[in-house]
């Protein structure tokens, strides 16, 4: 029998992508430029995956009239300085590649606008792994409310893929609801920016500490599928 794989949706940043300050340090330099108070690195580091503007209103506590500007302020900041200083996290390129190689459909859902996240993914060169890269909108102002969240995100990049199952793989719990709304496993990494215990709470199936051991995991998810597709052969068989 060949192996039928499960395709794989990635989240960006902090999971493939490590932004090596790069997001942090513009979100506190565009509130330093407007006079307002940069929060603590917990929770700079905490703003790094949900929605910015969320983010900023509810963790950052920014005036709702000033986070359109504060957002065009870090966007400046993040093209000139965030996505050079940024790097991939070890074993990914790889990764991607032998997925590429054995023909397991990959794509990218990330709560970055979705023209930002390929330019990222391009600058390290592995956007041709994708099937499809999924964002939230380019219009990231407050007045652009109904912009996706992460549950559609996923969504749109399961429909990418056009399949009716993948598994999720981020470092957030945002991650692990969006792939659970749309009725995913969703495989946590800890190398990214959840607290110690978020993503296992979360519900996620496995965290996984390095690279490897995400193949291993992912790989897991393909003998569980191959045993349950054969025992839903067999039974139609009796």
């Amino acid at each position: 029998m060949t192996q039928k794989m499960v395709p794989a949706i990635f989240d960006l940043d902090g999971t493939l992508v490590d932004p090596a300050g790069g997001i942090t340090g513009g979100i506190a330099a565009a509130l330093e430029e407007m006079g307002l108070p940069v929060p603590q690195q917990s929770v700079l580091n905490s703003m790094v995956g949900p929605k910015l503007s969320d983010s900023l209103l509810h963790l950052a506590n920014v005036p709702v009239e000033l986070v359109d500007e504060i957002i065009a302020r870090y966007r400046v900041h993040y093209r000139q300085y965030g996505i050079p200083q940024s790097t991939l996290y070890p074993g990914v390129y790889d990764l991607l590649e032998s997925f590429a190689r054995a023909g397991r459909p990959v794509a990218v859902a990330t709560q970055k606008p979705q023209a930002l996240a390929r330019l990222v993914l391009e600058h390290h060169g592995i956007a041709r792994f994708f099937v499809t890269i999924q964002g939230a909108a380019d219009d990231e102002s407050v007045a652009a409310n109904s912009a996706p969240g992460k549950v559609e995100i996923v969504a749109a990049a399961l429909a990418g893929l056009n399949s009716q199952t993948a598994v999720m793989v981020g470092d957030r719990h945002q991650d692990v609801a969006g792939a659970m709304a749309n009725g995913l496993d969703c495989i946590g990494v800890s190398w990214g920016f959840a607290p110690d215990g978020e993503l296992a709470e979360a519900g996620a199936v496995a965290v996984a500490s390095n690279a490897l051991e995400l193949q291993r995991a992912i790989e897991q998810l393909d003998a569980v599928r191959v045993a349950a597709l054969s025992e839903v052969h067999n039974d139609g068989s009796l």
